[in-house]
């Protein structure tokens, strides 16, 4: 039997929160909008951040990287409203999102690249290379 340990984050318990809090209000002004859905994760040489944004197309979407700080946003044209429907529950994502995710200081944001591919915006930051340790020779005087 082999255990899995999975770190806890307090934005996975608030949007799960956000989400109960809908269906159980409906669509109400003063309940914060739905995020999108997210996972960060590491390789041996990279960080790399994936965001679900189905509905929105690459053109919606903007990554900004500023002072290891990711910024990711998504703005999409509002449909038309039409009078024959009134939504019984509504958890789509709205019409705009943005999302900010803390890179460590090992992420070298300048060579930071973004590709979306079926609904899935992933931006992968390869890990700066490490200084190896060398030797300096001394000099004689």
């Amino acid at each position: 039997m082999t255990s899995t340990l999975v770190r806890w984050s307090p934005f996975q318990e608030l949007e799960s929160f956000d989400r109960r809090m809908r269906r159980l209000f409906g669509d109400v002004d003063t309940i914060t909008p739905l995020l999108p859905a997210a996972d960060v994760y590491e390789t041996p040489t990279e960080y790399v951040v994936e965001i679900e944004v189905p509905g929105f197309v690459e053109k919606e979407l903007t990554v900004d990287v500023s002072d290891h700080t990711l910024a990711v946003k998504g703005v999409r044209d509002a449909e038309k409203e039409t009078k024959e429907r009134s939504f019984l529950l509504h958890e789509r994502l709205e019409r705009e999102f943005e999302r900010r995710f803390s890179l460590p200081e090992e992420a070298d944001t300048e060579h930071a690249k973004a590709s979306f591919t079926h609904g899935v915006l992933k931006i992968a930051t390869p890990k700066k290379a490490e200084a190896a340790p060398r030797t300096v020779p001394i000099a004689k005087v």
